[in-house]
């Protein structure tokens, strides 16, 4: 029996979405971030030496990193959510599955970690200087790099639904959560409504709300 170690708000809902696209049967270890680091508890550990999820057991495969969970479980279980080997549709499913976590989420985490900088608490004597730093990172490099990845991202989906191309694929899964964190702390708006459509297609599909309904918190969806 597969089992997933899901992780509340985490990439893990997108394995849960990916098992119920796939209509495998799985089980659900579920796991609470701390309420002040938000960080995953260290009983994660015990799965994994990380300690973050996604984990997903297979038998005596135990298997990290969402790309790597989504590749096996495909090529193992559901290969009508992989296009044909040597197509285009494969060669771009093939480059949005790891644009996802590869170009996507790293300045999506670098501004939730400036953003939080300028949030904290601080001697008062340290604010104009902690306010400059924040100003340039975010106005020099993370603000510019988000829009460039975004606009590439929009440019993509003008002649196509899906990432791979006219057919929903696991590369759609997998691109889910750089675009709905994106969406939740407003990066995505009226300029981008290709990605917007997209996003209200995956949100529509059964498998996507059933694997809502087990994994519980999301709240990254919701904007």
């Amino acid at each position: 029996m597969i089992t997933v170690h899901h992780l509340n708000n985490s990439r893990s809902q997108r394995i849960l979405w990916l098992l119920e696209e796939l209509e495998r049967d799985y089980d659900i270890q579920k796991y609470e971030r701390d309420a002040e680091t938000m960080r995953a508890p260290a009983s994660l550990r015990a799965v994994h030496p990380l300690g973050k999820a996604p984990i997903v057991t297979d038998g005596d495969v135990t298997l990290a990193e969402s790309g790597a969970i989504t590749e096996y479980l495909v090529d193992t279980y559901g290969s009508a959510l992989k296009p044909e080997a040597g197509s285009e549709a494969h060669r771009r499913y093939v480059y949005w599955l790891h644009f996802a976590e590869g170009s996507a989420m790293p300045p999506l985490l670098v501004k939730l970690v400036v953003d939080q900088i300028s949030k904290a608490k601080m001697p008062f004597f340290a604010k104009p200087i902690a306010k400059s730093i924040v100003t340039r990172l975010r106005d020099g490099f993370v603000q510019p790099e988000i829009d460039t990845i975004f606009g590439f991202i929009e440019s993509e989906l003008d002649d196509r639904d899906w990432f791979a191309g006219d057919t929903f694929s696991a590369a759609d899964i997998q691109m889910s959560f750089p675009l709905e964190a994106a969406a939740s702390r407003g990066g995505i708006g009226k300029a981008y409504p290709n990605i917007q459509s997209w996003l209200e297609r995956i949100h529509n599909r059964p498998a996507y709300q059933r694997a809502l309904e087990r994994g519980g918190e999301y709240g990254i969806v919701g904007s």
